[in-house]
C-alpha cells in the first residue's frame, strides 16, 4: 500500500531565493501573489521581504516589493540585462523620423532609451518618471511628461490629468513592458492604477509593441490589461522562430514577433 507524500516545505533560504527570483523576473510582486505561489501566509512573506530589503536584495513598496535594480538610485545590473539589451536592439527599426512615440517604463524600456540615436528627430511622451529621467540624456529628443500623482508601485503618473491627456492623443507607436504575458491571459499586472494607465496608452496609439523577457511568457497576474489580439508586436530576446513562441503565433496570426 502506498500513500501520497506531500512535498517538504521550503526552507527559509529556499523561500527567500524564490521570492527574489519572482520579483526580479516580474520587476514587482505583491504579498498576495508571492504567498500563493510559495504556499505560505502573507505574514511570512512580509517577514521575508523585510529581511531581503535589509540585505539590499529587494525594495519594499506598498503591498509588495520591487527589484532593487528598478529603483532610481540603484547602480545594480538589471535582471537578465543582456536579454533586455537584445530586446532594445530589436525595437530600434520601429523608430521613424518625426514619429510620435508613447513609452511605458521598466528596465527593458530604459535599455531601449539608451540605444535611441541622439540625432533622431522624434517626440516621446511618457507617464513613467524613470523613463523621463533616462530621456534627459537625449537632448535632441523632444520629451513630454504626462504628469500627475505618481504610483509608488510602478513609478508612473496615474491621476485624472494623465487620462485626460491620453484621451486627446493618437501616437504612432506605444512601447510597453509587461509583468506577465500569456496566450489566454493576454498581458497583465497586479496593480489597478498601473493597469488603467496602460489601457489608456493602448487606446491612444495606432500600433502597440509589448516587450518581455521569455521568462515572463506563460504567466498571468490578477488584472488583464489587454488581449494579445490588441497588440501588433511582441518583442523578446528569443529568435522570432523559437519553438516557445509557436503557440502564440498559432493563436494570434496577426502578431509580429521580433
Amino acid at each position: 500500500m502506498t500513500t501520497d507524500q506531500q512535498p517538504a516545505p521550503l526552507t527559509k533560504a529556499q523561500r527567500k531565493q524564490l521570492i527574489v527570483k519572482e520579483i526580479n523576473i516580474h520587476t514587482r510582486a505583491t504579498f498576495e501573489h508571492l504567498a500563493v505561489i510559495i504556499n505560505v501566509s502573507e505574514d511570512t512573506i512580509r517577514r521575508d521581504i523585510n529581511e531581503l530589503e535589509k540585505e539590499n536584495l529587494v525594495i519594499r513598496v506598498k503591498g509588495g516589493a520591487m527589484a532593487s535594480a528598478y529603483h532610481h538610485t540603484s547602480d545594480q545590473k538589471a535582471y537578465s540585462q543582456d536579454d533586455k539589451i537584445t530586446i532594445a536592439q530589436k525595437l530600434l527599426p520601429l523608430l521613424k523620423k518625426d514619429m510620435l512615440l508613447l513609452l511605458g517604463g521598466g528596465t527593458t524600456i530604459r535599455e531601449f532609451i539608451k540605444l535611441i540615436p541622439g540625432n533622431l528627430r522624434i517626440t516621446i511622451l511618457t507617464a513613467s518618471v524613470l523613463s523621463a529621467v533616462e530621456l534627459l540624456d537625449k537632448p535632441n529628443i523632444r520629451t513630454i511628461m504626462l504628469g500627475g500623482q505618481i504610483s509608488t508601485y510602478s513609478q508612473m503618473c496615474f491621476s485624472g490629468d494623465v487620462f485626460n491627456q491620453l484621451s486627446h492623443l493618437k501616437t504612432d507607436l506605444c512601447i510597453l513592458g509587461t509583468n506577465a504575458l500569456d496566450i489566454e491571459g493576454g498581458f497583465s499586472d497586479s496593480d489597478w492604477d498601473t493597469v488603467q494607465v496602460k489601457k489608456a496608452m493602448l487606446a491612444s496609439s495606432d500600433k502597440v509593441a509589448i516587450v518581455s523577457i521569455s521568462e515572463k511568457l506563460n504567466s498571468t497576474m490578477k488584472i488583464k490589461i489587454a488581449n494579445l489580439s490588441e497588440v501588433d508586436y511582441i518583442v523578446t530576446e528569443l529568435p522570432s522562430d523559437a519553438p516557445l513562441l509557436d503557440p502564440y503565433k498559432r493563436s494570434n496570426p496577426n502578431l509580429t514577433f521580433l
